[in-house]
């Protein structure tokens, strides 16, 4: 039976809790950390956790033989949590972004293999039936090779929500909603795609003076093999229709799914071949369904990982691609240039301290709110259909 700690009780712990007790053969939570102690006691009764202790501070568990954490806290915290509980003994499943700059993620990645412990950050859309099955197609080659990709990450985010103490700063969040809310479909692009070669991108602060970050960024991509791609980030869009397309030079695929493959006409024009369609929807109608959607399925992950030596799915190498994409959407929005990949610890964006000084700063944050009342959040579902 693993001992797990979950490390911040805000919105998103709800959902690591409910994971973990998904196997309850498997995992027990022994304890719930956080600075205000009546928040981890409100996690502790509302799931039942009977039995688990309520913490303020989380180095009173490094001593404890926990087993597995998760980090459920803001994302300039990450780096020394999860770098403390793995040299202390502990696997850590970190919540994104991986941490708010590449020093700090390859601060982490040093302590996981110094330590041998496993370190896995969440991308819980990777773990849904749609997505998975999008993967296999692609994986099949029956588009043939990718030609474009876009990927629309679209929210909406009243201007009170970046009054939250933590939100809206490059010091404490390290980002806006490139990093907190596209991060999700990033990361299933790089899953899908591998890294692109270099990208230049714009962003915009317009509807939220209270912030110094981005509520509105794009990119613009290109990868290895000659593919172009496009991200939009956005906490402004009505509605949050998000998804992905894939356009390979035989069909197009796509989360939200849909399939569509043409042919060319004696003029050139475009008729249906519905001959492909229908074979492609044929391979993502075998693959098989997930079993634990979301943060369930990647705990499992993680168990299977430590009880068998089974591979991550999502690793801490994973989580750091993903972040550099987006410190490289932040380094050309804020210079005007044409970012190369990799980024080295040569350049100003790789600390945060150097985001900090040279990003563009929107607004000054006025409002400060310590918390806020207990209420749901969305997690980007609208691209399990």
């Amino acid at each position: 039976m693993l001992k797990v700690a979950i490390i911040g009780a805000g919105a998103i712990s709800g959902a690591h809790i409910s994971a973990y007790l998904a196997f309850p053969e498997r995992c027990q939570i022994v304890a719930v950390v956080d600075m205000y102690v009546d928040k981890a006691q409100k996690r502790i009764n509302e799931y039942g956790l009977e039995g688990a202790q309520a913490v303020t501070d989380y180095t009173e568990l490094l001593a404890q033989n926990i087993d597995l954490v998760s980090v459920c806290t803001p994302p300039y915290t990450h780096a020394p949590i999860a770098c403390e509980f793995m040299q202390a003994g502990a696997h850590v499943l970190v919540e994104k972004p991986m941490a708010s700059s590449l020093e700090e993620a390859d601060l982490m990645l040093r302590a996981a293999q110094a330590s041998g412990k496993l370190l896995s950050v969440v991308a819980q859309n990777r773990f849904t039936t749609p997505m998975m099955k999008l993967k296999g197609v692609l994986d099949s080659k029956q588009m043939g090779p990718i030609v474009h990709v876009q990927v629309d990450s679209f929210w909406w985010r009243g201007h009170n929500y970046y009054d939250l103490w933590w939100r809206g700063t490059w010091e404490k969040e390290g980002g806006g909603c490139t990093l907190n809310h596209a991060v999700h479909h990033i990361d299933a692009m790089l899953w899908m795609m591998g890294p692109p070669v270099e990208l230049q991108a714009m962003m915009a602060n317009t509807a939220h003076d209270n912030a110094e970050v981005e509520d509105v960024s794009m990119a613009m991509l290109r990868f290895q093999e000659g593919a172009l791609g496009m991200i939009t980030s956005s906490v402004v869009h009505h509605g949050e229709e998000q998804q992905l397309i894939f356009q390979g030079k035989e069909a197009r695929v796509s989360a939200p799914w849909k399939v569509v493959a043409s042919t060319a006409r004696s003029n050139g024009f475009p008729e249906p071949n519905q001959e492909l369609e229908q074979q492609i929807q044929k391979l993502a109608d075998e693959l098989p369904d997930v079993v634990y959607v979301g943060h369930a399925g990647q705990v499992e992950n993680v168990l299977n990982a430590i009880e068998t030596g089974s591979p991550l799915l999502v690793d801490g190498e994973s989580g750091r691609n993903t972040l550099e994409l987006i410190v490289g959407i932040y380094k050309s929005a804020s210079t005007g240039e044409k970012v190369i990949f990799p980024i080295g610890a040569e350049d100003a964006f790789y600390t945060r301290e150097g985001i900090m000084q040279h990003a563009v700063h929107f607004y000054e944050k006025k409002t400060t709110v310590e918390n806020f009342e207990d209420s749901s959040i969305t997690l980007g579902s609208k691209l399990d259909s």
